[in-house]
C-alpha cells in the first residue's frame, strides 16, 4: 500500500501549497526519516521560490532530492533534520541532517544522511548547509593567520563566513552590512561590525555575500593592492554591473567565485562533499550560532507565512517545526 507525506511545493512564483508526496518503497540500504525541523534562508532558496533561476542554470541548480522543474511547480530545499525511523541498524533512532526539501517524512539512501555530533542539537543543525557554504568560502578565500578580512553582507552565509574567518589566529575580521540591526547579530557571534561608511579599507581579502550589486561595488573599494575579492553571492537572473575603471587595474585586484557545489580546489584531492558536510555539522556546537535563527513556524502554516518570512528584513534562518 502506498505511503504518503506532505511536502511544500512552489506552485508559481511566490505561491506555495502543501501536497501529498508518494514515498518510495525503501530498499535494503534506504532509510525512512521523520522530519523534526527544516530551515529556510533568504539566499538561494529565496531566488528559487521567487522563480528567478535562469534557464541556463536549471540543471545545475537542482537540489539533491528535488521534484519538479524550475521555475514551478517544484519541491525544493536543502536543510532537513529528522530521526531515522527505519533503516540499517546503526542508523535506527539516530538524528540526522539531510539535504532534502521541506517534507514530513521521506525515503533516501543511507549514504545521504549525516548523523549529528553529540554536541549539536537538532534545532541548530538546520544551519548545516549554510555552514558548509561558509567553510568552502573561507577555503576559496585562502584566509590565513594575520589576514585583514572584510565580509560584506550579514546574511546567514556572510555571518557564518565571518565567524569562521575570525577564528583563524591573528585575523582582523569585520562584518559589514547596511542594516544596523545586524550589529547585534555580529556581537552575539563575537565578530566586529561596521557599516559601509565605516568599513576598513586596504584589506587583504574581501568576501562578498550580500546578494546586492552595491555590495560588490563596495567590495572593490575595500581591497588593498593585489587584494582578493571572493564572490559568494548568487544573483539568479539579476544583471550585475561593475565599475572596473578607477583603481581596479592599478591595484591588480582579483575577483574569484565561490560555490558550494564543488569542494574548493586546494582541498578537493582529499575532501569529499560528505567529509566537508560532517565538518560543517561539527562546527555547529557553538551555542552562539543560535543568533542566526530568527524565527520558527509550524510546517502546517508555512504556505501562508513564507512570503512574509522571505520579505522581512530581519529574517536570517527561519526554522520550520514539524
Amino acid at each position: 500500500m502506498a505511503d504518503f507525506a506532505e511536502a511544500l511545493w512552489v506552485t508559481a512564483p511566490g505561491r506555495y501549497e502543501l501536497r501529498a508526496s508518494t514515498l518510495a518503497v525503501p530498499a535494503l540500504d534506504d532509510v525512512v526519516v521523520r522530519a523534526r525541523f527544516s530551515g529556510v534562508s533568504r539566499g538561494t532558496e529565496s531566488l528559487v521560490l521567487a522563480g528567478r533561476v535562469p534557464a541556463s542554470e536549471h540543471a545545475r541548480m537542482r537540489a539533491p532530492f528535488q521534484e519538479g522543474d524550475f521555475p514551478s511547480p517544484v519541491k525544493y530545499g536543502y536543510a532537513s533534520v529528522g530521526d531515522v525511523e527505519r533503516g540499517p541498524e546503526p542508523l535506527l533512532g539516530r538524528t540526522v541532517f539531510v539535504l532534502f526539501p521541506h517534507q514530513r517524512r521521506f525515503v533516501v539512501p543511507s549514504g545521504a544522511v549525516h548523523t549529528l555530533p553529540t554536541g549539536v542539537p537538532a534545532e541548530r543543525a538546520v544551519l548545516a548547509a549554510n555552514m558548509e557554504a561558509a567553510v568552502n568560502g573561507v577555503w576559496d578565500a585562502r584566509v590565513s593567520p594575520g589576514a585583514r578580512v572584510a565580509v560584506v553582507g550579514a546574511g546567514v552565509v556572510g555571518c557564518l563566513t565571518a565567524w569562521l574567518a575570525a577564528r583563524v589566529p591573528g585575523t582582523d575580521v569585520r562584518l559589514i552590512d547596511v542594516n544596523p540591526g545586524r550589529a547585534a547579530t555580529a556581537r552575539a557571534l563575537g565578530v566586529p561590525f561596521a557599516s559601509p561608511d565605516d568599513a576598513p579599507r586596504d584589506v587583504d581579502i574581501v568576501i562578498h555575500a550580500s546578494g546586492s550589486p552595491a555590495g560588490l561595488e563596495l567590495a572593490l573599494t575595500l581591497a588593498g593592492f593585489e587584494g582578493r575579492i571572493v564572490e559568494m553571492s548568487w544573483f539568479g537572473d539579476q544583471a550585475v554591473p561593475l565599475t572596473l575603471g578607477g583603481a581596479f587595474h592599478a591595484n591588480r585586484l582579483t575577483i574569484a567565485s565561490s560555490q558550494v557545489g564543488h569542494v574548493a580546489p586546494e582541498h578537493r584531492a582529499r575532501w569529499s562533499r560528505a567529509r566537508r558536510l560532517q565538518l560543517a555539522l561539527a562546527l555547529l556546537e557553538d551555542p552562539a550560532l543560535d543568533a542566526l535563527i530568527t524565527g520558527e513556524s509550524a510546517f502546517e502554516t508555512l504556505p501562508d507565512e513564507l512570503p512574509q518570512i522571505l520579505a522581512a528584513a530581519g529574517t536570517l534562518c527561519h526554522r520550520i517545526r514539524y
